[in-house]
């Protein structure tokens, strides 16, 4: 996972609120295999770390953000600490390991 520039997002981008103290954003597509891998363990490590959320956003249906953030394939995660500031970043499927170092940045 890479830093990121700090833009910030919330509900209105997301479709959904932030986590209390983090949260990892996934944009996905329909067809993509990685992402379903990528999205079982966003999904376990937002379930063992109190206060993360998990996001998945549909990459077709959201052209103009993913745009906006640069996102050029899919799986791609964003992690935003509780403010919404995009911390780090990571295109294809990533390791738990990387994802809970990642959210050591964010909280």
């Amino acid at each position: 996972m890479v830093e990121d520039g700090g833009r910030r997002l919330g509900e209105a981008e997301l479709g959904a609120g932030l986590g209390r103290r983090a949260t990892l954003v996934q944009f996905s597509s329909a067809f993509c295999q990685p992402c379903r891998a990528t999205r079982r363990t966003l999904a376990d490590v937002a379930a063992m770390v109190d206060g993360v959320a998990h996001v998945e956003i549909d990459a077709e249906e959201r052209l103009a953000l993913v745009r906006e953030l640069g996102i050029a394939r899919t799986p791609t995660v964003l992690v935003l600490d509780a403010t919404g500031r995009i911390v780090r970043r990571a295109a294809g499927q990533p390791r738990r390991a990387d994802v809970i170092a990642a959210l050591g940045q964010a909280v």
